[in-house]
């Protein structure tokens, strides 16, 4: 099936960012398979310096399967596709000496983060299912909009935002005791390390050359940062959203 002129155009748009909007089942997705072939195939980028980001697991495995086919695997190793927080955990990995992590590091998933969180309250929330679920989601909130824990406290308005805030400080700090990171730590991290690591910086950007971003929402401030320090001045990427999310 042939792309229509406007997916063509999205296509062929290397030269800066591309910002591609419309509605579910409009083929969106194909754009970006579409593009991937258009950059190996015509414009001799080579694979390895390619990323493409989307939602889910389950999408990178078929959008990294539907490439294969288009161009032959040959043509497709070393290929980027991920989510992003796959996408922050191949970095952490690679960094993990800069990061100030050791090798080896755990990967706390929800339920590990809310023992944890717990544990640390149990004087002051004596085990409150809610309330613990309600913290950890506010530390979630904060690592999302890239605030330490010194910008939750420093912006505490509240009694219980303060306390908030002090929690916070307290899980980073047993985390870090732990060699551990948690979901949000992965976008966090990397997204932190090549906004004050000019030379991590200058090495991911070489690294992927063009980046493409599927299921693009502009609300979640880390991803931004993130994709925002990957492409750097030259802005080579182009997002895919919803015109209603995005």
């Amino acid at each position: 099936m042939k792309l229509n002129p406007r997916q063509q155009q999205a296509v062929e748009a290397i030269a800066g960012p591309v910002l591609v909007l419309a509605g579910a089942g409009s083929g969106k997705t194909r754009v970006i398979t579409e593009k991937i072939a258009y950059l190996i195939r015509r414009c001799n980028y080579k694979a390895r310096h390619i990323a493409a980001v989307t939602f889910t697991n389950k999408a990178a495995r078929e959008m990294k399967e539907r490439v294969g086919q288009t161009l032959g695997r040959e043509y497709t190793r070393g290929l980027t596709v991920s989510t992003f927080h796959t996408l922050g955990l191949n970095i952490i990995r690679k960094e993990v000496a800069r990061l100030g992590l050791k090798s080896g590091f755990s990967l706390f998933d929800d339920q590990d983060s809310f023992a944890l969180l717990k544990a640390l309250t149990e004087d002051e929330l004596d085990g409150d299912k809610e309330l613990i679920k309600r913290l950890q989601a506010q530390i979630g909130n904060w690592k999302n909009a890239m605030w330490t824990p010194e910008q939750a406290l420093n912006q505490a308005q509240t009694p219980e935002a303060q306390e908030f805030a002090e929690f916070y400080r307290r899980y980073q700090q047993n985390m870090r005791a732990c060699n551990a990171l948690d979901f949000d730590d992965l976008i966090l991290l990397p997204t932190q390390l090549l906004a004050s690591n000019e030379h991590a910086r200058e090495r991911w950007q070489k690294k992927f050359q063009y980046l493409l971003v599927d299921e693009y929402q502009d609300t979640n401030t880390s991803q931004y940062q993130l994709v925002k320090l990957l492409v750097g001045e030259r802005a080579r990427f182009t997002v895919v959203g919803d015109d209603d999310q995005s």
